[in-house]
């Protein structure tokens, strides 16, 4: 008597093993990869911030920077691997640890948190096209801003607000839906282009007062007692400061590392993202420190400095500075949306509804919600708490991360059964328990709930920053523990 079987398979054409003779990404791809990664305006403010908490002492935040960077090079590499041999996206390769039901739900998470930054982002980007419309329509006719429908706000947003939000959702599902080929090419592209406006930005700022911006930025090259143990505790912050960072991006690597040749070029890949970290920390507390003297107020006030880059261009009174600024802030953004949100949320989404939804469906389905979070950012989401929404979901990612790695490395030797990966059969190597594998799931939510209280609980909130590698270490231990057996 043949076994009972579910009525549908978990394949999907937008989900399968990828072919050998289609693993096109190299070292350089990665690199681009990163670099888009580390592009955002998030990063730049973040990296900056960082400079000024610490009274510029470059030295903490370099080498704090370089440490959490060496952890993310590190993780990359044992989440990368797996999906690099077997071709596999992070949403089915969760089903060997969690099995197939479980790779759903919990892969679904990843959704929703790319969903969500992918509207937030969405809104900064509609902004920043918006100020440019503003600028175009005021050069023509410098009244025509003050007409009555311009006036108009409804949720937050006028006429020229919706119409910007419209343009750049639209125009982000039209060409981010093609495919990972056509991905690729836009994530390589922006990570020179956006590289080659830090640096025009860069000798813009030096050129105005070489003397000056020269002494001031030499004067932050402060290693005066930085061996000090006093630097201690913040070289650690910085460091997992900047893994947080990269926290979410590292658990759905698997989505870019599956399209990589071989596991050398995704680690020579990865050994970029270090690379990256130091040149783009580099351009942001140069332009912030720069900036500051080129609007004149000659860093006397540590406490408002300008970090945010579309601060700092807002008060240039100079036309095509900002007009250019804007520009590279524009293909920084969106780059940053397709790879760290948009790519992740469409592989989760379709193995979420496996026989239901195709790219396009996801692409649409994506652009829909996240529409709405975006549209309701400024009047609802931005006065809720909503960093604490993210990090309460971003709790799971450890433990997830953690539990992967266990199954891949100690439970499954590195042997994956690929043509089982996608069968919804009962007697399939990853159906387990009605399709979740408890071990799994129970290691999870512990770990989720040891991570989580770090954000919750008062008296364990100075454990916030490492909440991550916390919840991944007590869900690795449990799994391991339990799966062994």
């Amino acid at each position: 008597m043949s076994k009972k079987k579910v009525k549908y398979s978990q394949s999907n054409w937008d989900l399968v093993t990828v072919n050998p003779s289609y693993k096109n990404w190299d070292w350089k791809d990665i690199f681009c990869y990163w670099s888009v990664n580390t592009q955002s305006i998030i990063a730049f403010s973040l990296i900056a911030s960082l400079y000024t908490v610490y009274n510029l002492n470059t030295f903490v935040v370099l080498f704090g920077s370089i440490l959490g960077s060496i952890l993310v090079y590190f993780f990359s590499n044992l989440i990368g691997k797996p999906s690099q041999k077997y071709g596999l996206p992070f949403a089915v390769l969760l089903r060997s640890s969690l099995g197939v039901y479980g790779a759903q739900y919990f892969g679904f998470l990843r959704s929703l948190v790319g969903i969500f930054m992918f509207g937030i982002q969405t809104y900064f980007l509609s902004k920043a096209i918006g100020y440019l419309i503003r600028i175009l329509l005021f050069s023509i006719d410098n009244t025509f801003l003050d007409n009555d429908i311009f006036l108009i706000f409804f949720l937050g947003l006028n006429i020229i607000d919706w119409f910007s939000f419209a343009i750049v959702m639209i125009l982000q599902i039209i060409f981010f839906s093609v495919g990972i080929n056509y991905n690729k090419k836009i994530i390589n592209f922006s990570a020179i282009v956006v590289y080659i406006g830090l640096t025009m930005f860069f000798f813009i700022v030096f050129l105005s007062d070489v003397k000056l911006t020269s002494k001031i930025f030499v004067d932050t090259l402060n290693f005066e007692n930085f061996l000090n143990s006093s630097y201690i505790a913040p070289l650690l912050t910085v460091a997992a400061t900047v893994f947080a960072y990269f926290s979410i991006i590292i658990l759905s690597f698997g989505d870019f590392s599956r399209y990589v040749k071989s596991n050398n070029e995704l680690k020579k890949g990865n050994l970029s993202l270090i690379f990256n970290l130091i040149i783009f920390s580099f351009f942001a507390v140069f332009i912030v420190i720069g900036s500051d003297l080129f609007l004149n107020q000659k860093f006397e006030n540590i406490e408002r400095i300008f970090t945010n880059p579309t601060d700092i261009i807002g008060r240039f009174n100079n036309l095509q500075i900002t007009v250019i600024a804007l520009f590279f802030i524009i293909f920084a953004s969106a780059s940053t949306n397709l790879a760290a949100n948009f790519i992740p949320s469409q592989y989760s989404l379709i193995n979420f509804f496996p026989s239901k939804l195709s790219l396009k469906r996801a692409s649409y389905t994506i652009g829909i919600l996240s529409s709405i979070i975006g549209i309701l950012w400024l009047t609802f989401f931005s006065q809720i708490g909503i960093l604490s929404f993210i990090d309460t979901f971003g709790s799971f990612f450890g433990p997830i991360f953690g539990v992967i790695v266990i199954d891949y490395y100690f439970i499954k030797k590195e042997n994956l059964i690929n043509k089982d990966i996608y069968s919804f059969e009962l007697d399939s190597s990853y159906y387990y328990s009605k399709g979740w594998h408890i071990k799994g799931v129970y290691s999870v939510i512990l770990g989720f709930i040891f991570s989580a209280s770090t954000i919750w609980n008062v008296n364990l909130m100075f454990l916030q920053s490492y909440s991550w590698i916390i919840g991944a270490l007590i869900a690795s231990l449990t799994y391991y523990l339990l799966a062994k057996k």
